[in-house]
């Protein structure tokens, strides 16, 4: 190998790595708009809440409730990046918060930009807003 096809190699794999972190550091939100103003959504459109119960990064909905509020999931090798933290749930797994609210879906929504959570549950849950 020349020295010239070596130095392509190592700058081709230097560009790989370099797209691979960029990646994995992307927030896990998408910007959404509704009837209510902006929100924040999932990857898949689906609108994000917050709980009022929840504090200092905790998440207080667990088992029933989680069922209903299914969380917005950390995987194992997702970081942390400015207004996006990640906490450890009861269960051991990992959730992903804005601002240092958890963040979770609502079990009742059936396509993306449906908003039926905002407000449920004695105004206990809202939207998640940028």
């Amino acid at each position: 190998m020349t020295r010239l096809s070596i130095s392509r190699l190592f700058l081709t794999a230097a560009i790989s790595l370099a797209a691979i972190s960029s990646a994995s550091a992307a927030p896990p939100t998408k910007s959404g708009s509704s009837t209510k103003g902006d929100i924040l959504t999932d990857n898949k459109g689906m609108t994000l809440y917050t709980f009022d119960k929840d504090v200092d990064g905790k998440s207080a909905c667990n088992g029933p409730c989680a069922t209903n509020w299914p969380v917005l999931k950390a995987e194992a090798s997702d970081k942390a990046d400015a207004n996006y933290t990640i906490i450890t749930r009861d269960d051991g797994s990992r959730q992903w918060a804005y601002k240092g609210k958890p963040l979770y879906t609502f079990a009742k929504d059936q396509k993306p930009g449906d908003i039926t959570g905002d407000g449920f549950l004695n105004n206990t849950w809202h939207l998640a807003k940028p």
